[in-house]
């Protein structure tokens, strides 16, 4: 297992700019782009369905970074609420420059066992949410000619994993639509790309996963060790950043996953 490198210092890569997150409660990866967000110069805006944790990660943040970003909780599975979330992020922010659809959902069931419930909660959250996300904040984007969206996907889309049908079929569904979008958004010089961590470590995963997955994934990683969300973070800032202004349609894979 190799050493975890240090945490990295803020070097203002979005200095000015502002953010929207969604899902970014608790201790994944939203959580963590929030902060990394924060140190790199950029207004906030945090969302979760749950209005007691976006409160408490918004003070956590504070804790971390002497910066108490907005905070709006948010249902993605809600038109109502993804349109009241906009409306409050252009309230408190101004203008959203950059929107990190975050919010996913996963779960364990073989395809010979799942239910329709089963598949379209996992699908409903993880790729139409991040669709009706993407559609409330494009026009908004396309009118001011420029922003960064940042879509979370999964090498899953790309690699088979038993048990994980539904997610893996959304994420590939998160991939197909932020080419998509990126194709329709170039012209208004709107930006979407997408990451697609393997394996990023965090309490929660290790509360829905099976006894012995997690051991089985991180002996896979090359570096024989899972991602910590930050690390996933740093390429979420880069993404959103200028100094991605010629990626769009891409998603960028944060793995050291080997086959």
């Amino acid at each position: 297992m190799t050493t975890l490198p240090p945490y990295p210092a803020g070097r203002n890569l979005l200095e000015g700019k502002t953010v929207l997150i969604t899902a970014a409660a608790g201790t994944g990866i939203g959580f963590a782009a929030a902060r990394r967000c924060i140190e790199e110069g950029a207004r906030v805006m945090i969302s979760d369905a749950h209005e007691r944790r976006s409160l408490e990660a918004a003070a956590e943040l504070e804790k971390l970074t002497g910066v108490r970003p907005a905070s709006q909780p948010c249902d993605v599975t809600d038109e109502t609420q993804v349109r009241a979330l906009v409306d409050g992020a252009l309230a408190s922010l101004g203008q959203i420059d950059v929107l990190i659809n975050n919010a996913g959902l996963g779960g364990y069931a073989k395809v010979v066992d799942m239910t329709d419930e089963q598949w379209n909660k996992v699908l409903d959250v993880s790729l139409t949410g991040t669709m009706r996300m993407t559609r409330a904040v494009l026009p908004h984007m396309i009118e001011r000619g420029s922003g960064a969206i940042v879509n979370n996907a999964s090498v899953l889309a790309w690699r088979a994993q038993e048990g994980q049908a539904h997610y893996a079929a959304a994420k590939a569904g998160v991939m197909a639509l932020t080419r998509a979008a990126a194709m329709e958004s170039a012209e208004a010089g709107v930006r979407v790309n997408a990451v697609s961590p393997s394996l990023a470590m965090h309490a929660f995963l290790s509360k829905v996963t099976p006894d012995g997955l997690l051991e089985e994934l991180t002996a896979r990683e090359a570096f024989g060790r899972a991602a910590e969300p930050w690390e996933v973070a740093n390429v979420i800032v880069f993404l959103a950043s200028d100094y991605a202004s010629y990626m769009t349609g891409e998603v960028v894979a944060v793995s050291s996953q080997h086959p």
